[in-house]
């Protein structure tokens, strides 16, 4: 069976706007206030919490690695408790998640968001029992770009990992699927999305609405 594996922040949902908010919760423990702009630095939150720790640091001129390690398990708590406050799906994502189960894909999550949070956050949405996998960051000994999550999260859905395709937002999801020998499809209309056609994937997706043809032209 041909799968469609997703990744999740900023390719089916925008949580930048929370996961600043649980980042600038830490920099506010240390006496800094918020170091972190929702807007500007929506990019940088989609790359994770020990990216948004490092930048706000280093613009405090003090990027100290044991400071992340400090302050990582504390921005996940802040995070978990307020998951949902400013995020939303992407337009259009669950239709063509709906019409891609309908021609017969199988449908899952590769993310590296931390599995738990993954799966609360989709419930949170009400989106959980729409995806037959969901593989994170901590859910096997390795994650993104290794390729054997994103094989995992198809064996999940009952398919072929060989005749799998990533929807992602980020040369990490376009360096998974190369190494794993499948095409990637990288949206454009997340925070980063200008910076998409230079990873030179197999296809960009402008719209949800064309994601489904576009599958069926990059798998046959």
């Amino acid at each position: 069976m041909r799968t469609v594996i997703f990744d999740l922040d900023g390719t089916l949902a925008d949580t930048s706007g929370d996961l600043i908010a649980a980042a600038n919760a830490c920099f506010r423990q240390m006496g800094e206030g918020d170091i972190l702009d929702p807007a500007a630095d929506a990019g940088v939150a989609l790359r994770g919490a020990r990216v948004m720790l490092r930048a706000g640091l280093t613009r405090l001129g003090r990027p100290d690695e044991a400071m992340i390690d400090r302050y990582y398990p504390v921005l996940l708590e802040a995070y978990g408790a307020a998951i949902d406050h400013h995020t939303t799906l992407f337009d259009g994502a669950m239709d063509a998640v709906e019409e891609l189960r309908r021609r017969g894909l199988g449908v899952g999550i590769c993310t590296n968001k931390p599995e738990r949070l993954a799966d609360q956050l989709l419930r949170s949405l009400g989106i959980r029992d729409d995806f037959a996998a969901l593989v994170g960051a901590d859910t096997l000994p390795v994650r993104k770009p290794d390729p054997e999550p994103l094989r995992e999260a198809a064996r999940r859905c009952g398919g072929d990992p060989a005749r799998t395709v990533l929807i992602g937002d980020s040369d990490t999801d376009r360096n998974t699927a190369r190494a794993a020998g499948v095409p990637s499809v990288l949206v454009t209309f997340g925070p980063s999305g200008e910076d998409m056609a230079a990873l030179a994937p197999e296809a960009l997706l402008h719209r949800f609405d064309d994601l489904p043809d576009l599958v069926d032209q990059l798998t046959g």
